[in-house]
């Protein structure tokens, strides 16, 4: 852990451990787009990785009903295991792609992310955590929420494939 940011205990990302930890988080998180919520919940668990920001994994219960579609295709991660992916539908008729993700069957030792999903912070119209809008974690693949008390340098910068 690094000092204290504005009275919060700052983290860097180079101290979280790899393989990542699942941990829980009673933040606020509260995602919206195209005026519509979300998601809003202070039950989130965070996954905390060797030079990424947290990911937060939303209780699929916190989620507005109806506005996820499951689409085809999945990804892998050597911890987590296979991801599936979710359309954000939302009423004003807008779809964002892929701008979710969650783990049905994780590896053991992530079970806990069952029935919770992450969202791409870049491809949202706003996601806070206890009020502060989250800065998307750089590139296109990886879906980091960086907040003030979060320090980097973070993965997905130019760069950074190697790390």
């Amino acid at each position: 852990m690094s000092d204290d940011v504005d009275g919060v205990r700052a983290e860097s990302v180079w101290d979280y451990p790899r393989p990542p930890i699942v941990v829980p988080s009673p933040e606020r998180v509260v995602i919206e787009v195209d005026g519509q919520l979300v998601a809003d919940t202070r039950r989130s668990l965070r996954v905390l990785e060797t030079s990424h920001p947290p990911v937060y994994y939303v209780p699929a219960e916190a989620i507005t009903p109806g506005l996820l579609t499951p689409v085809s295709g999945t990804t892998w991660c050597e911890f987590k295991g296979s991801a599936s992916y979710f359309d954000v539908a939302c009423s004003s008729g807008r779809v964002v792609p892929r701008a979710a993700w969650h783990y049905p069957q994780p590896s053991a030792g992530y079970e806990a992310l069952v029935d919770h999903v992450a969202f791409y912070p870049g491809r949202m119209d706003l996601c806070t955590v206890d009020d502060e809008t989250v800065v998307a974690q750089p590139g296109d693949f990886y879906g980091g929420w960086i907040t003030s008390r979060v320090t980097g340098p973070f993965k997905g910068v130019p760069g950074s494939r190697g790390w």
